[in-house]
């Protein structure tokens, strides 16, 4: 997931908020991953500002900001990961962990979904995906293999979504 839409300008890159529209946004994309059955066991998230809140406010509106909710890392090497950096976090997955959600930024959250997408699955996905990964852009893929195995286009795209708050 890209972090949903964040100030234009803060004391530092790092500390960017989210904008209000971004709040929403975030919110929704937790309750559209809610009705899709989807409930992470691991989110792994960029400890920049924008990303935190991203998470906090999309686990808020699942439902997920409570105990026994998914496993969340701040993980300071997302927030400059490029896509071979990104995909290494990705590989370091423990094998317990069947769903996975990564919040990070652009271009690197476009660039490996698109890198680890194999060109099969759902194709109207894959023609929104084409259009350009706008904050708050979630793409869904399948896994057939254990993390540390996950490799470029090796997933299959299972959908792609852009909340609006």
């Amino acid at each position: 997931m890209r972090h949903a839409k964040a100030v234009p300008t803060a004391p530092s890159d790092h500390e960017r908020d989210l904008a209000p529209d971004g709040r929403d946004a975030a919110a929704a994309a937790g309750r559209w991953l809610v009705d899709q059955g989807i409930v992470p066991d691991l989110a792994l998230v960029s400890d920049a500002t924008r990303t935190r809140r991203t998470w906090a406010d999309l686990a808020a509106a699942a439902g997920w900001d409570t105990d026994g909710g998914p496993r969340v890392e701040h993980v300071e090497a997302l927030y400059a990961a490029g896509p071979d950096s990104a995909l290494d976090l990705v590989r370091e997955v423990p094998d317990d962990v069947r769903t996975l959600v990564v919040v990070a930024h652009n271009p690197t959250v476009a660039s490996i979904s698109h890198l680890l997408h194999d060109g099969l699955g759902d194709e109207d996905a894959a023609l929104r995906m084409a259009q350009g990964h706008p904050t708050g852009a979630l793409t869904v893929l399948d896994v057939p293999t254990t993390w540390a195995e996950v490799g470029w286009a090796t997933t299959r795209l299972v959908d792609f979504h852009v909340p609006r708050g």
